[in-house]
């Protein structure tokens, strides 16, 4: 039996995109819940299904900070973490960086635990620019890559992948420069089973609440 126990708070806060001299106003309800399993995510609309995902992240080969390179061989059998940044951002990506570091420390001793982080600007984040800033962040790359790659592939993925893009679903623009805030927990089969906002530290205790629920699934 699913159990859930709810208790809504209504935070309002100020976030600063990265798009130059845009500032909005967003208001966030933070849910917390008591929950025994996590739903699968199929679409981009974010629909909580209970039977079997359909939904799997396809086939990707991406380069991370060391040259090495990362497909999903890498992540089977692995629950992981998965974003979008760039390392020029000088919006929300210092803020999905410290929270994914959160997330590092939390599980650094757990080798089934991954992450993932995915450039938007690949024509800027090469390999050494993307090991540069591993480093700035004190980023291990055993636990968490940075990869780069062709740009279509990496926003095929993003789009079709993740549904990380919500201007996309909304205009259909493959012009669009993508960026987004969201964090999609992916787990051991591929399946996505959550998605939650990078920057809001109540959104990532969530989060990690998830994780601990995906550990014990079979």
């Amino acid at each position: 039996m699913r159990m859930f126990k709810i208790i809504c708070l209504v935070i309002v806060f100020f976030q600063l995109s990265c798009k130059e001299g845009k500032t909005s106003t967003i208001k966030v309800t933070e849910v917390q819940e008591e929950v025994t399993e996590l739903p699968y995510f199929n679409s981009a609309e974010f629909t909580p299904e209970w039977n079997k995902g359909t939904h799997k992240i396809p086939e990707f080969s991406f380069l991370n900070q060391n040259g090495e390179p990362i497909t999903n061989e890498t992540y089977r059998g692995k629950i992981y973490v998965a974003d979008f940044f760039f390392t020029t951002c000088p919006g929300i990506c210092p803020k999905l960086t410290k929270n994914m570091n959160i997330l590092q420390e939390t599980y650094h001793s757990d080798k089934n635990i991954m992450l993932l982080s995915h450039s938007v600007m690949p024509w800027v984040d090469d390999v050494k620019k993307l090991k540069e800033y591993e480093i700035i962040n004190n980023i291990n790359s055993k636990k968490w890559n940075l990869v780069t790659g062709d740009r279509d592939e990496l926003y095929s993925i993003a789009r079709n992948g993740y549904f990380a893009d919500e201007d996309f679903v909304k205009t259909q623009d493959e012009s669009d420069f993508i960026h987004t805030e969201n964090f999609v927990l992916v787990d051991k089969e591929g399946h996505i089973r959550g998605v939650y906002n990078g920057t809001i530290e109540l959104d990532i205790k969530r989060l990690i609440r998830h994780i601990e629920i995906l550990k014990k699934e079979i």
